[in-house]
C-alpha cells in the first residue's frame, strides 16, 4: 500500500514485516534517539538480541501481526514499525506498539500505521487494543485517540495502561 501521510512528505510503502528485515530493524534502532527508544521499550535498549530479532521479524500474521513503513523511493530504509500481539488470556485483545523514526515523527506515519493495524486487527477478530506507555509520551496518547473514540486509561507504577475498543468507525 503506497500512501502519503502529509503534504510535502514523500510517499510511503506500508508492507508486512519480513524475516529479511532484521538488518534494517537493527539499523533503524541505531538511528533512534535515546528518548524514542525509551518511550518504545520503557527502558534503555542499546541493541536487539538475535532472539528478539527473530521474534520481531518472523511473525505469523494471525496472533502476531507487524507492518513496516518504508520510503517508497528507498524501500530498504524502515521509518516506522507497528505491531499487535494477540493476548493468550483474552484472544479478542491485542497489545499494540508503534515506533517512528525521529526525523519523521509528527508527519502522520504513526497514524497511518495505527489505522492499518486497527483494520487488520478487526479483520482478525480483535476487539480491543491495549498498550503501556509513559504518561509523557504525548504522541502515543494522541495516536490512540485516532484509533479509538473511547479510551480507558489507568496509571500504575508511573506507566499509563490504555485500552482502546476497536469499532467499525475507528
Amino acid at each position: 500500500m503506497t500512501l502519503r501521510p502529509s503534504a510535502g512528505f514523500p510517499e510511503l510503502l506500508l508492507r508486512p514485516i519480513a524475516a529479511e528485515d532484521k538488518d534494517a530493524l537493527v539499523a533503524g534502532l541505531g538511528q533512534l534517539s535515546e528518548r524514542s527508544v525509551y518511550q518504545r521499550f520503557l527502558s534503555p535498549k542499546p541493541r536487539l538480541t538475535s532472539s528478539e530479532l527473530r521474534y520481531l521479524t518472523e511473525v505469523d500474521f494471525v496472533d502476531h501481526y507487524a507492518l513496516v513503513a518504508v520510503l517508497a523511493r528507498s524501500p530498504a530504509v524502515i521509518v516506522g514499525v507497528g505491531r499487535w500481539v494477540r493476548s493468550v488470556e483474552a484472544p479478542s485483545d491485542a497489545e499494540i506498539a508503534i515506533v517512528i523514526a525521529d526525523d519523521v515523527q509528527g508527519r502522520g506515519v504513526g497514524t497511518l500505521l495505527g489505522r492499518a493495524l486497527a483494520d487488520a486487527a478487526r479483520e482478525a477478530g480483535i476487539e480491543r487494543f491495549t498498550a503501556s506507555m509513559l504518561p509523557t509520551n504525548v504522541a502515543a496518547h494522541r495516536l490512540f485517540t485516532k484509533i479509538s473514540s473511547r479510551l480507558e486509561l489507568t496509571r500504575q507504577h508511573g506507566v499509563d495502561e490504555i485500552v482502546a475498543p476497536l469499532t467499525v468507525a475507528a
